[in-house]
């Protein structure tokens, strides 16, 4: 009698660790529209890389005792360096800091949610950089704070030459499902 009392048990078990299995996942891409003299001339769709520590400040944001201690993700930066993004990265290899590549937050980043597959499951930013000075951008990333701060996300891609004149457009998703 015993075994089957443990069988049926076990049985019920996995049934209900079955029902409740789900996972939160986060994944997103950002868009780049290079322009020049009013004009779009490169226009990219890239996936992004998730930190860890990203991961860790979002967790910490959802937990409401953490998250008076935590600042939203609001500030985009870009930079020139050129090595692989990957989860344990914390800040952009060589981020620009002048010549109009400097990091945008505030009331220059539009922050939005959209809908992507479910009702307002994606987190949109949208900044432009209008730059007074040449450089290969090459990185993107998403923080929580003006220097410094925790990475939520980053990526390289090829170079955009940019001059002085012109403007990057971007917009970051990040999309919880």
């Amino acid at each position: 009698m015993p075994n089957e009392g443990f069988a049926m048990n076990d049985q019920v078990s996995k049934q209900v660790n079955k029902a409740q299995d789900s996972s939160l996942n986060f994944r997103g891409w950002f868009e780049i529209d290079h322009i020049r003299d009013g004009q779009v001339i490169d226009h990219r769709v890239i996936n992004n890389t998730i930190t860890n520590a990203g991961l860790a400040e979002v967790a910490g944001l959802i937990n409401a005792d953490q998250a008076g201690s935590l600042n939203a993700f609001d500030y985009i930066a870009i930079g020139t360096g050129t090595g692989s993004a990957s989860a344990s990265d914390t800040q952009l290899e060589h981020e620009i800091t002048s010549g109009g590549g400097s990091r945008r937050g505030g009331a220059d980043v539009t922050g939005t949610r959209v809908t992507t597959s479910v009702t307002n499951d994606t987190s949109q930013w949208v900044t432009t950089f209008t730059f007074t000075a040449s450089f290969a951008v090459t990185e993107s990333g998403i923080f929580n704070q003006s220097s410094g701060g925790t990475m939520l996300a980053r990526q390289t891609f090829s170079a955009i030459n940019v001059t002085s004149g012109d403007s990057l457009q971007i917009t970051w998703k990040v999309q919880c499902s």
